[in-house]
Parts: structure tokens; sequence; C-alpha cells
């Protein structure tokens, strides 16, 4: 019991940290260049998009529902992924992310200009970048829900959000490592993300490699917990996934800017058996 109450007080912890939380700095932080800067091949924006492009053009990789865990107020992640799934949920533990995201989807004007990203995912798919517009669309017509989740929960989402069997596809950036006090925790909340999946699904995971901190908002730095690949791997089959593909990305001396402490990034595609 002591171990849980422990637990439960690290996790309160982090969501404490994420009271201050502004979507704004952190898209600037993140998603501009150097970072986003698609004239690169190795910016970091342009490498994750090419493994969701190059992951969800298997064979298989299509179905019904697809589930964007953590979303932040991101959506890239998604892109590439809305073109094979009939329904896209969006979800965040945060209002202020969620509104985000629902600004964008309703047409509105959000804090960054997603357009550069659907032109350089339309490339990926063989499509002319002006076809951006059709893709903005789609994207727009499939997400139905931006939801609230709690990660940590061991239903994560809202009861009757998914169907029972589950969803055919999740994907998840920057999320469990970011809101997981320690590992344990972060495996603990992969295996609550099985939980959601259905038997033969797929869940693709990108995330920080040997990172500390990041900044949510200015002077705000969220502790983040320090993975490497082997715990990557370890976490996955201790929840029960069997790993088809990890990839890492090391980032170049000049893509560290000072708003984390990041040395590198996996992409890992599992499915549960």
């Amino acid at each position: 019991m002591e171990g849980e109450d422990r637990g439960e007080k690290a996790v309160a912890a982090m969501e404490a940290c994420y009271q201050g939380f502004d979507p704004a700095s952190y898209l600037q932080y993140n998603y501009t260049p150097p970072r986003a800067d698609f004239t690169r091949s190795d910016s970091i924006v342009p490498w994750k998009l090419k493994c969701l492009h190059e992951a969800f053009s298997e064979d298989g990789m299509k179905g019904e529902v697809l589930v964007d865990v953590g979303s932040g107020p991101t959506l890239y992640q998604v892109m590439s992924g809305c073109e094979h799934f009939d329904r896209v949920v969006l979800s965040d533990f945060l209002e202020v992310n969620r509104k985000e995201l629902r600004i964008w989807l309703q047409d509105g004007k959000s804090s960054l200009d997603w357009t550069p990203y659907l032109k350089f995912v339309c490339e990926l798919e063989g499509r002319s970048p002006s076809a951006w517009i059709e893709k903005a669309k789609r994207l727009r017509s499939v997400v139905t829900d931006v939801l609230p989740i709690n990660i940590h929960q061991p239903c994560p989402l809202p009861s009757g959000s998914l169907p029972s069997t589950g969803a055919d596809c999740l994907v998840s950036s920057f999320c469990l490592e970011s809101v997981s006090p320690d590992l344990s925790s972060f495996t603990q909340a992969l295996g609550h993300l099985s939980g959601l999946l259905r038997s033969g699904g797929h869940l693709l995971l990108i995330g920080a490699l040997g990172e500390s901190f990041y900044l949510g908002a200015p002077g705000l730095r969220i502790p983040v917990v320090p993975l490497d690949e082997a715990q990557v791997c370890s976490s996955l089959r201790a929840s029960g996934f069997h790993l088809l593909q990890l990839s890492v990305y090391h980032l170049p001396p000049d893509m560290r800017v000072g708003v984390d402490d990041v040395t590198g990034v996996f992409f890992a595609k599992a499915r549960k058996p």
C-alpha cells in the first residue's frame, strides 16, 4: 500500500507540473526550425513524419479506429494515418491542448501553421504539395472526438469511447515518458494502452531518449523519465507487445536548442498479440 501511495503522489505531482503548460510556447520550442526544417534531411520533424508515413503505408495498417494517445497541441502524428482509418480519436489530459486541437479542427487560427507539415506528408505520399488542402479536409472529416485521457488509469479514456473490441491502431508521441514519474509508471502506462487496443492491433510509439526535462512554458521545467533503447524494448515486452521495429534518431548539435536535454528520439512499431 505504501508503494501505491507513493506512486499516486508522484503521478499527482506530475499533474501539478502541467498546470502551467502553454501550448503556443511548446509549439514554438519544438515545431519550428531548426527542429522542423523541411529543407533538411537531418531535422527531427521530417524524420518523425517519414517514420510515420512508412509505418502507415505497410500492409495491415488500416481499419476503423485510430487513437492518438496524448496528442498534446500537435496534429502531425495523424497526418499519414488519417488516410487509412475511418475514424481518428485525438486525446489529451490538458484542456488547453484539447482546445488548441479543436480550434484547428473547426477551421480556426491555431498557434502553429500546420500547412508545411501537410505539404511535406503529401510529398511523402507521392502527391503534389498542393494536395495539402484535400489532406486537411480529410483530417478534419475523420476526427470524431477530442477526448480527455489519463494514461495512469487502467481505463484511460471515457467509457464507451471505443468499440468493445478496442482500437485498430494507437499512435503516441512524447507522451508516456513525459507524464510518468519513473520507469515503472512508464511501463504500467504502456500496459494501460494495451487495454485500448484490439488483439492484432498496432502501436506506433515515438519518444525521447536520454531526456530528464523539457520546457512546457517559459521557465517551466517538466521532468521526464530518461529512457534508453533497451528500456523501451523491455517495457514494451513487459506490457505484452511484440516489437516489430525500433529506429533511433540522434540529435545533431544544432538541434539541441536549450528547451530540453534530449539526446535522441526513438520510433517503435509494435503489435498486440
